[in-house]
């Protein structure tokens, strides 16, 4: 008869992301990650497998929380544009150790490149799914009228999660909340139509 977990498995993938958001993969042992999990290594082996294995659960799972997030929070707002000004100045304006922690994918990107078959299949995913939620608002924004002539929003989506990778890197490189801040200023103002004014959130 199988033993019944004596955890909660969400809340322990949720330690773990935690752990490698904060110190990476490679920086990251399997000691560690147990500490933070508040379970055995058999419990570890039996329900997530190895270190790999584990990492590969947390980036999915920062996908698919991360995509539902994207998605509610570009859905609020007086409009489609003033949603996604929001959203951005939100990531300039985060907290500094917030800024300093980058965004899990991001630091997947660092650390792996195209080096992991694996790591790199799901970040391809979680870029497919970013941009997609991001031309999906776009497409919104062009049919209120905010957005300028000629932008193709799946091309703009493109830009935009571009532009946010930058802003991560350079966030960890100690970019300060203004300097990401004239980032925004640029990515909105390439996107507004001529005189249409984001309303204010």
């Amino acid at each position: 008869m199988a033993r019944t977990k004596v955890f909660d498995p969400a809340a322990a993938l949720e330690a773990a992301m935690r752990v490698f958001w904060e110190q990476g993969y490679e920086g990251t042992s399997t000691d560690d990650l147990l500490r933070a999990m508040g379970i055995g290594r058999q419990s570890l082996y039996d329900t997530f497998g190895d270190k790999k294995q584990l990492y590969l659960a947390v980036l999915a799972h920062y996908t698919d929380t991360g995509g539902a997030d994207l998605r509610r929070r570009l859905a609020a707002g007086p409009s489609p544009l003033a949603a996604l000004d929001t959203f951005l100045r939100q990531l300039a304006g985060a907290d500094a150790a917030l800024r300093a922690r980058g965004c899990l994918s991001v630091n997947a990107v660092a650390e792996f490149g195209q080096a992991d078959a694996d790591v790199h299949a799901l970040i391809e995913r979680s870029q497919r799914l970013t941009e997609t939620i991001f031309a999906e608002v776009l497409a919104r924004a062009r049919q209120a009228g905010e957005l300028a002539a000629g932008i193709d929003p799946p091309a703009a989506a493109h830009f935009i999660h571009t532009a946010i990778r930058g802003m991560r890197i350079s966030a960890k490189a100690g970019a300060s909340a203004a300097q990401l801040g004239a980032t925004v200023d640029f990515v909105i103002a390439a996107l507004k139509a001529h005189g249409t004014p984001v309303a204010e959130v």
